[in-house]
């Protein structure tokens, strides 16, 4: 079980805007579970871009009109016979506050309303909710959350992230039609927060090594490459001739059991020994130290992987990450793998 407050540090790294002055007292508040932290930050988030402005977009807007505007939908003017009011069914773009960013967020604070949030954030969104008026309420399923980001609406990304946390989060079990969240965010996406946090977790604290997300290719002997996945690593970490490459997992077994044994889920430690070896390879020609590790989110389990394995000329280890602690112990076993890969 990680304690709530962590969530909200591993969200921080995530999201640096939640490190700004503004978001900093969310991290000695106490939360009773992932709807009030979500909670708290929306109404910090908003409450931010309230002062900015509302964002707004080109929104498109059929009425019947005497005067008219953009363009003419003929056949509904004909079929509505309008011209005998001496009006035309027009189709226009309006600029407005009623946008898809601002449709997620109200329909997401609706949503909030109903879980198990203390009375005074219910309260201080419902005041904030007064401000979005003019936005019309969507149905959360319907929702297509690949929204393209800009200049203008960057400020949105990360409402729009807790928004999904909280949406795709959300487990409707009451007989009563209300509605409550879980008490933690399914393994799915808690795996992608935590990938994410690892990642900008180093990217924040160590700048002289180099951190990033990126593809190895396939080393082939011949052309023919057509149908073969891509390897996209988790998290690389380079400096100088050392690289590591780690492959964070969140499961809520870390170990896989065959007649009573037990023993590393075998689809992740060949995944990783293929990345190793075509990073290997792709660096033949040049000074390198190729390691990897698959790194698990500490569970309860009695048994739990700690191990180093040399398979091949190259270091391989298998490790626990334990999140149910201060955040500086988290942070401190990030930092032994620095120290033992990098010095």
């Amino acid at each position: 079980m990680i304690p709530i407050r962590n969530i909200y540090y591993m969200l921080s790294y995530a999201f640096q805007v939640l490190n700004e002055q503004g978001y900093r007292k969310i991290a000695t508040e106490q939360f009773h579970n992932m709807a009030d932290l979500c909670a708290a930050i929306l109404i910090k988030g908003i409450s931010s871009q309230l002062k900015r402005g509302l964002g707004q977009e080109y929104v498109s807007k059929t009425e019947t009109l005497s005067a008219l505007r953009g363009k003419i939908d003929v056949s509904e003017s004909i079929k509505m016979m309008t011209m005998l009011r001496n009006q035309m069914v027009c189709i226009y773009d309006e600029f407005s506050v009623n946008s898809r960013m601002n449709q997620i967020i109200k329909a997401t604070v609706k949503l909030l309303m109903h879980a198990n949030i203390s009375k005074e954030r219910k309260k201080e969104l419902k005041k904030q909710m007064l401000f979005f008026s003019e936005v019309t309420e969507i149905d959360l399923n319907t929702i297509d959350w690949n929204i393209r980001y800009n200049r203008n609406n960057q400020t949105y990304r990360m409402l729009i992230s807790i928004c999904y946390l909280v949406v795709k989060g959300l487990l409707q079990t009451k007989s009563d039609g209300t509605v409550c969240l879980m008490d933690f965010l399914d393994e799915q996406r808690m795996c992608r927060l935590y990938e994410k946090f690892i990642l900008e977790y180093y990217r924040k604290e160590y700048p002289e090594i180099r951190a990033n997300a990126s593809q190895i290719s396939w080393q082939l002997d011949t052309d023919m490459s057509d149908m073969l996945p891509v390897m996209q690593t988790d998290i690389m970490l380079s400096r100088g001739d050392s690289i590591l490459i780690i492959d964070a997992k969140y499961y809520s077994n870390i170990m896989q059991t065959q007649f009573d044994t037990y023993s590393i889920h075998s689809g992740n430690l060949y995944q990783m020994f293929t990345y190793v070896k075509n990073k290997e390879i792709e660096l033949a020609d040049k000074p390198h130290v190729v390691s990897g590790m698959l790194l698990y989110a500490k569970t309860d389990e009695t048994l739990l992987p700690n191990q180093i394995y040399q398979m091949s000329g190259n270091e391989i280890s298998v490790k626990t990450l334990d999140l149910d602690c201060d955040f500086e112990k988290i942070a401190e076993q990030l930092d032994e793998i620095v120290d033992e890969y990098f010095g």
